[in-house]
Formats: structure tokens, C-alpha cells, sequence
């Protein structure tokens, strides 16, 4: 089998205002480090409603539909915005995330990397924030659970930013492990390790500003990896975020592309011994283009060695 990677053009066509950091070239950088990859190259479908009612209510849904602007653009809060194409482009997303559960746990694919925007981690129940519009990993995990009858799921999140919105979206799901790391402090000021879930199933890993990678190997080593092989998940879910990175403008975090290089591999070896290999990933954070380009590029080689 192989890694799919799964995107769709419409992600191109949720535009925001210049200078925004969440901006159309992000994408158009990451396609391009991946267009010579050997890689199983799928279309995203637009996400059926019934599947996002499994994380948003109709409400959430309905407020976004409502604040579609026909032409320039809405603002959500500070660092949110519609444009026509927004919505469009968060279905695709979304629909990308679903089709790679699809895939991976129907055995199409061994693996699979979801090249899309809107990016989701922060989106909560009833709040599009962070960039998001909707919970795209929370959607993955529940759609394993809900659809395909799997008992465990877990959610791993390396982004920079606390993935706020998997969180709450998983918070009650005793079925999902929901591990993060995450610059502390930093916006948007969750992710304390007293934050346990419902059923504590929540791990919140805080890395100190100025910290690098081996301050984050240390703590995947100690804190990450035995959480995993405790919970022993059926599918390993990433949100896969590289505003760690240290060229990244957000954050004060200090990684290599090497280091996002190592932590995929090793997250492939632990879903090689509990999920048979099963994972999917799907894009958050990252916004030095040339940065989250290569970035993106070792992750996606990685997950296709561990698919050989």
C-alpha cells in the first residue's frame, strides 16, 4: 500500500486579508514541496452534513452560512475571517479528513496526509476561532468511533498553538486520547496539564518558549509515547502543525525540520506496533512558507517509508 494525500483546489479559495498569516500560499507551498512525491494523489469530497453533526451543532453551521460574505470578506474575531469561498473550502477540508479515515481504515491507503485549509485544531462546538472553521481531527476521531465501530482512537496534535478546539470537541469522548504540545504561554492560553478531560483522556504536554527539539523529544519520550502504548489506539490521528519550527514568525519555539522528521517517524513506528500502521494526518499551523514547505515535505516522506 501506499500514502494517500488528499486535497482539493477549493482550499485555495478561502482568501484572507493581505498580510494575514493564514493565507492561500501556504497551500500553494505545501502542494509544491509534495508534487514529486510517489504518493496516491485523491480528491477531496465535500463533507457531508451528517458527518460534521457529529462534532458542531446545526447552529454552528447555520452562524457561518449566515455570515458568508458574497464578496470581500467577514470577520469571525481577530484572527478569523470569511471570504465567498471560505465555507467551500472548510467542507473540503473537512471532507478530506473523513475520506482519509475511509481510506486507511478500508485499506486503500496505509497511511494518509490531509493538504488542507482551513486548518481545524482551534475550532470548538459553537466557536470558529484560531484561524478555524471546523474541528477537522475531532471529525476524523469521532467518524472512526461513530462510523467504522473502532473502540480507541487517539489524537495527537504538534502544533504549536493548543489544539483548544480538539480538546473541547473530545472532551466528554472517553473513546479518544487527546495528546498535545504546545508552546506555554502562548495563545490561546489553554492546555495546562491540570486540563484532563471528562474521562482524562486529555494530555497537555506545555514546552517552554525558547525550547527546541530536544526538549521536545525528551517529553515524547517520557510523557507521549507511554500514553500511547497505555491507551493502545486502533487508529493514530495527527494534527500535523509546524509552526514549531524555528523560522516560524508566531511562536518562540526552536524545531528543526529534522525534528518534525524524527517525531513523524517515531509516531509511525508506535502506530506500526498498536494500529497496524494506521494513521492519518491532517494540516494545521505552519507559516513561514519555506519552512512549513520543508517541514511538510519530511513528514509526508516519512509516513510513505512507514507505508513501504
Amino acid at each position: 500500500m501506499t500514502t494517500a494525500l488528499i486535497t482539493h483546489a477549493d482550499c485555495l479559495d478561502h482568501v484572507t486579508p493581505d498580510g494575514h498569516p493564514e493565507r492561500v500560499a501556504r497551500l500553494e507551498h505545501v502542494l509544491h514541496a509534495l508534487q514529486e512525491l510517489d504518493v496516491l494523489r485523491v480528491t477531496a469530497p465535500e463533507v457531508a452534513e451528517d458527518d460534521l453533526l457529529l462534532i458542531h451543532p446545526a447552529e454552528h453551521m447555520a452562524r457561518l452560512r449566515a455570515g458568508l460574505p458574497a464578496e470581500g470578506y467577514a470577520q469571525l474575531d481577530a484572527d478569523t475571517w470569511l471570504s465567498p469561498g471560505s465555507l467551500r473550502a472548510a467542507s473540503r477540508a473537512a471532507g478530506a479528513a473523513v475520506r482519509a479515515v475511509d481510506m486507511v481504515l478500508g485499506g486503500e491507503a496505509a497511511n494518509a496526509f490531509c493538504a488542507i485549509r482551513p486548518p481545524g485544531h482551534h475550532a470548538e462546538r459553537l466557536t470558529p476561532m484560531g484561524f478555524c472553521l471546523f474541528g477537522n481531527a475531532a471529525l476524523a476521531a469521532k467518524h472512526a468511533l461513530e462510523r467504522h465501530g473502532l473502540a480507541r482512537v487517539a489524537v495527537v496534535d504538534f502544533d504549536v498553538h493548543h489544539g483548544n478546539g480538539t480538546q473541547d470537541l473530545l472532551w466528554d469522548e472517553a473513546r479518544a486520547l487527546v495528546v498535545t504540545s504546545q508552546q506555554m504561554p502562548l495563545w490561546p492560553g489553554t492546555g495546562d496539564p491540570s486540563e484532563r478531560g471528562a474521562h482524562d483522556t486529555i494530555l497537555n504536554v506545555p514546552l517552554p518558549p525558547r525550547s527546541g527539539g530536544a526538549e521536545m523529544r525528551a517529553a515524547y519520550e517520557a510523557q507521549v509515547f507511554p500514553r500511547l502504548r497505555a491507551f493502545r489506539p486502533e487508529l493514530l490521528i495527527v494534527s500535523a502543525g509546524f509552526d514549531a519550527h524555528q523560522d516560524d514568525p508566531l511562536a518562540e519555539l526552536r524545531w528543526s525540520t529534522e525534528d518534525f522528521r524524527w517525531l513523524t517517524a517515531r509516531l509511525c513506528g508506535l502506530a506500526a506496533e498498536l494500529c497496524e500502521g494506521r494513521v492519518v494526518s491532517t494540516l494545521e499551523g505552519g507559516y513561514d512558507l519555506q519552512a512549513l514547505a520543508a517541514s511538510t515535505r519530511a513528514h509526508v516522506q516519512e509516513l510513505m517509508e512507514a507505508g513501504r
